[in-house]
């Protein structure tokens, strides 16, 4: 028999053995990213690699008939459960690998409980069955002049089409819907004979059943949420090879072909920025011309942006090829850098915006100096200037200053550092940081590097002070 100071010893250190190997505590993930601006969006507590999503839409009744979405994704922490971002529609079944799971609603989070925890670093498959009518964005305008905004999941005359910034994923498949968690993402949609539908990437091919018709599309480039569409209706599409590379252009039927003049020149624009930032990021390139009225803008969908055919109106046709080049210009800056909270979004907006006037200088519209100068001209108090577009406390996610001070800021850079400096720093920017995000901090640090200059003092100025900074590149005198 032991003595008991021996056996008290022994029995703490198998309690103190048996308490190191005890299960993990597994906590909650978080219901958002933690973004100061949208802190709802997105989710914590993983990390998303793919979605394989499966839908079929009826347009006679704008339902998803029947929807699955399979997310496959990495636990960040020991999880006992976690949210996606869903809204309006209904769900009918969840499983994590494989297993039955419950769910609650609570808004626009989708509540799931594994049936086991999830441990941090483990892989682990989401299967969401889901169904109904996808509900978007509706914003009267005020004038009574103009159809309302629309944006989010779209019924058009002939379909549907999908856009939005920050949000549009949410209202047609569970997702973090942030752009800090980016994923791979393939999309299999059925509509019935007659239509097409078009996505982002590459195209599968679609097979044809019993009077309905799927259409396949996949991307091997992780891709931010809101960057990822499906446009359903009768479209006149273009498809072709460009360096290798396929283009797929497809314009609403409805509209003439004048619309599809300017997104024709979407493969001399793409020559021309990659002779500026670099190769072009992605396995295929194009556009969408949609003609439903009332869309909220052109927006960046990642390979195949969407372009509003209101966008293409202006008796000044280089006003339309200018939209195309922004919108071609995020395919390097927003969808392949890409931003980790939205209080960057300048380092989106202005990088395509002073893309767009290097463009129109390029092709013989104005110059760079001229377009500077039009919003430096403007007053402190408009909204070209004001509120400031890099603020990291700022709840405002969206503002004008992202595009046009920002791009101000981007040319003042040019003037202090110097072209072949200012070349080289995009062209290292893209590279870098290609297929993934990245912070303003890491780009005046990269500025600064490659300067060989303490450039914070100025572009915070151009990017937060609450004055005008002097102008470094006036109009010429007379």
């Amino acid at each position: 028999m032991l003595p008991t100071a021996a056996a008290a010893t022994i029995a703490l250190l198998a309690a103190t053995g048996a308490a190191a190997h005890a299960a993990p505590a597994f906590t909650p993930g978080a219901p958002g990213a933690g973004d100061p601006a949208l802190p709802t969006y997105g989710n914590g507590g993983f990390d998303v690699a793919h979605y394989d999503l499966d839908v079929r839409y009826q347009p006679a009744i704008d339902e998803l008939t029947a929807a699955h979405a399979t997310i496959r994704a990495t636990a960040t922490q020991n999880l006992s459960r976690f949210d996606l971002d869903l809204i309006g529609l209904t769900v009918d079944a969840v499983r994590v690998d494989g297993r039955p799971a419950t769910w609650t609603r609570d808004g626009w989070e989708l509540v799931v409980t594994p049936p086991r925890g999830l441990r941090q670093g483990r892989p682990f498959t989401v299967d969401v069955t889901y169904h109904g009518v996808p509900k978007g964005w509706s914003i009267p305008d005020d004038s009574g002049e103009r159809p309302p905004t629309q944006f989010g999941f779209v019924p058009t005359d002939d379909g549907a089409i999908v856009l939005g910034e920050p949000e549009s994923a949410m209202t047609w498949y569970p997702s973090s819907d942030h752009p800090a968690d980016k994923a791979t993402f393939a999309v299999a949609v059925t509509v019935p004979d007659g239509l097409a539908a078009i996505s982002v990437g590459l195209p599968l091919g679609h097979t044809t059943r019993s009077g309905w018709t799927t259409w396949r599309w996949a991307s091997r480039h992780p891709s931010v949420t809101y960057a990822t569409t499906i446009a359903i209706g009768r479209w006149r599409i273009d498809s072709h090879l460009h360096h290798g590379r396929p283009t797929i252009i497809a314009v609403d039927a409805a509209l003439g072909p004048q619309y599809d003049a300017p997104v024709a020149r979407t493969d001399e624009i793409i020559d021309y920025f990659e002779t500026l930032f670099g190769p072009y990021p992605f396995e295929s390139a194009g556009a969408i011309v949609e003609r439903q009225p009332g869309l909220l803008a052109a927006l960046e969908t990642r390979t195949r942006p969407i372009y509003p055919s209101d966008r293409f109106e202006d008796t000044n046709a280089k006003y339309a090829v200018e939209t195309v080049a922004h919108e071609t210009a995020h395919q390097w800056f927003g969808d392949s850098v890409s931003i980790d909270f939205w209080y960057d979004l300048w380092l989106n907006e202005g990088f395509a915006t002073y893309a767009s006037w290097l463009w129109d200088e390029h092709d013989g519209f104005r110059t760079v100096r001229e377009q500077f100068n039009r919003f430096y001209d403007y007053p402190l108090d408009f909204p070209f200037w004001t509120p400031a577009p890099y603020d990291p406390t700022d709840g405002d996610a969206i503002k004008s200053s992202n595009y046009y001070r920002g791009a101000m800021a981007l040319h003042a850079l040019r003037k202090q550092v110097g072209d072949p400096v200012f070349f080289a720093l995009l062209r290292t920017w893209a590279a870098q940081h290609r297929d993934g995000n990245a912070s303003t901090e890491q780009f005046i640090a990269l500025a600064t590097r490659l300067s060989g200059q303490d450039v914070r003092p100025l572009l915070l100025a151009w990017l937060s002070g609450p004055v005008k900074p002097v102008n470094p590149d006036p109009p010429p005198t007379a």
